[in-house]
């Protein structure tokens, strides 16, 4: 039967429960306004009975407080990160979205595209009403060199936008390494507390939190298993294996141990595009394997950034292989018949002028150069492919190329659902090299005020040597209309328009010195006051079927560009509120659960100190009883 100090044991328990309580509570108060801190409570439950040889059997013996756990569901949890990889995601989308935007931008404070090649129209009127006007053709000069600044200027800008986004994918993965790191860190530590019988609840808090950050960045799973003891599996270890997976299952932490990433700038022959800036970020492994970074299932900041950088609208280069040869150098030359209406058109040409990395089939193959070739049957059937020459180089292509390859699939680079800076890109260059022949040829048929043909307004700087391509009639022309079984080859090295883009667009130097080059008749036979070239010149600029963009004539330009600028920042903006609203709906779930209530704990504290004094007055009268019970009664 227990002792006569039983019960003073039993107000003893009490005292000790209602003391861990009230700790507890001050803990809670005290971190109210700590990120990520789980409101903790201690679970108690009655002490084993002890059995008297009494009528009723058994007597309680107290209270056991058992632990001070953290209060958390991990359903919520999920939910949460789930959709913060979206938040991540559409945030700097939106961000970005916004620049580009303001790049576009055409309205009475900022002059844009509309404006310029207005300014170009008027001041082709003029020349109209005085051909002869040297003045007026030196202004209408003017107004196109104004419209090739423009171009350069915005050219200019995306490329500074990718370089910003490129550095801002480092910087993502650098958070995502220490995250991992700290991680890491912080199974060891929960592990060695755990493992003696503790409950490390600050310290998986702190894990919590830097799960939250790292869903923000890409997309997050986290499982945490129990580890068994190999000798005794029923035995509970209190060690638990806690991994993290990202962009799609890839593993990221394993307990006490992570996988490191880093970033890999691309050289000057691995670029994807011929307008992309150079030093893109590819990002590896710490051992060496490559991290997909346009894995479809891929989430967080980090989807957003990759997307806004190498997003191509899925017009990425894609064909198969056809025939598989020498060349006369002895190097390999593989031959991709391509189907895609931006490939066969030249003029929306975008592979790399460097050379780059072509998969053919599951390999990976350097190439150092590429020739397109367009040839109609004699069935009037007409048939685009290109031709790449590998690298002889060891080091690029280690592995000699086989004949399984034909027949396979051949791509280069990725092929992303997205209009990010590439897509905007292409789109300029195409718009810049279409208008340009179109010039070039209405003015070349014509005759300037010396009597001679004319020259080329529109052309393109050399990257070296302070030079410009020389884009005559006798260039290879893409465009041209071909006759049954004949076909035009154009290399990647002759001076076509392909080396036309928006970033070297400018104005033939020889008509800025002398305006009176530019030619304005038909006929040399013509007086020097008749216009009718610049006629043609004035009708193609607003005719469709003289000259079309996407349906558009020459000066709609901006409308197309601004219809995909606008779609694709409204759309972040939608994305961005919405998920952003779930995000908030989820945090207050979460924070009903785990969070710490002021009024709450105002209450427990009422609560607990009852508790607590009244286990202090149990004490104090069961030791007058003992007094009197000891002291007067002689026990």
């Amino acid at each position: 039967m227990p002792s006569q100090f039983f019960g003073l044991n039993i107000a003893y328990t009490g005292l000790l429960a209602s003391n861990a309580a009230l700790n507890t509570t001050s803990n809670n108060i005290a971190n109210v306004q700590t990120d990520g801190y789980s409101r903790q409570q201690v679970v108690q439950q009655a002490a084993n009975a002890l059995r008297v040889f009494q009528t009723y059997g058994c007597a309680g013996a107290g209270v056991e407080t058992l632990a001070i756990e953290r209060v958390r569901d991990e359903f919520y949890d999920m939910k949460y990160w789930n959709n913060n990889s979206k938040v991540g995601e559409y945030e700097f989308k939106q961000y970005y979205m916004r620049q580009i935007e303001d790049y576009f931008q055409d309205d009475s404070t900022t002059p844009g595209f509309r404006r310029i090649f207005d300014q170009m129209t008027d001041g082709l009127q003029e020349i109209l009403k005085n051909a002869g006007s040297t003045t007026s053709k030196a202004q209408f000069i003017s107004f196109v060199q104004s419209l090739t600044e423009y171009f350069n200027n915005l050219s200019g800008n995306l490329k500074e936008l990718q370089k910003d986004v490129n550095q801002e994918i480092k910087i993502k993965v650098d958070e995502m390494n220490s995250i991992a790191s700290e991680i890491a860190t912080l199974n060891k530590q929960i592990n060695t507390i755990e493992m003696r019988g503790g409950k490390a609840n600050e310290l998986r808090d702190r894990r919590t939190l830097l799960v939250d950050q790292l869903s923000e960045i890409v997309d997050v799973k986290v499982e945490e298993t129990p580890i068994k003891d190999p000798n005794n599996p029923d035995r509970d270890t209190g060690g638990t294996r806690f991994r993290v997976t990202i962009a799609g299952g890839q593993l990221l932490v394993d307990g006490n141990d992570y996988r490191g990433l880093e970033c890999v700038a691309r050289t000057n022959y691995e670029k994807t595009n011929q307008t992309d800036i150079d030093g893109l970020y590819d990002v590896y492994w710490s051992d060496g394997q490559s991290f997909n970074l346009y894995n479809a299932v891929m989430g967080g900041a980090l989807k957003g950034l990759v997307e806004m950088r190498d997003g191509n609208n899925e017009e990425g280069f894609q064909g198969v292989v056809t025939e598989l040869f020498k060349n006369a150098d002895g190097k390999n030359v593989v031959t991709v018949e391509v189907g895609k209406d931006y490939l066969t058109d030249l003029n929306k040409c975008n592979l790399s002028d460097n050379g780059g990395k072509i998969q053919l089939g599951n390999q990976i193959f350097y190439y150092d150069s590429w020739s397109y070739t367009r040839t109609k049957d004699a069935n009037g059937e007409e048939k685009v492919t290109y031709s790449f020459t590998l690298s002889s180089e060891k080091e690029k292509n280690p592995k000699e190329i086989t004949n399984d390859r034909v027949g396979t699939s051949a791509s280069i680079g990725p092929n992303l659902d997205y209009q990010g800076i590439p897509y905007y890109m292409k789109q300029m260059n195409e718009w810049v090299r279409t208008f340009s022949q179109h010039v070039n040829d209405i003015l070349g048929a014509g005759y300037d005020a010396y009597g001679n043909h004319g020259n080329n307004l529109l052309t393109a700087d050399m990257a070296t040597d302070n030079k410009q391509y020389d884009f005559s009639q006798n260039i290879p022309r893409y465009d041209k209309e071909l006759a049954a079984g004949e076909s035009i080859t154009v290399d990647v090295k002759d001076h076509s328009y392909y080396w036309m883009t928006a970033d070297n667009f400018n104005v033939l130097k020889a008509l800025v010195d002398d305006a009176d080059l530019l030619a304005t008749r038909n006929e040399q036979s013509n007086g020097t006051d008749d216009y009718s070239t610049l006629t043609d010149l004035k009708t193609m600029f607003t005719d469709k079927n003289k000259m079309s963009f996407r349906g558009c004539n020459a000066g709609e330009f901006l409308q197309c560009i601004l219809a995909d600028v606008a779609l694709n920042a409204n759309r972040a903006n939608t994305f961005v509120t919405n998920y952003q609203n779930i995000a908030n709906s989820i945090n207050t779930q979460r924070l009903s659960i785990y969070g710490v209530d002021e009024d709450e704990e105002a209450v427990n504290l009422v609560k607990y100190q009852n508790g607590y004094n009244l286990a202090s007055k149990m004490i104090q009268t069961l030791t007058e009883i003992y007094d009197k019970l000891i002291l007067e009664t002689g026990v």
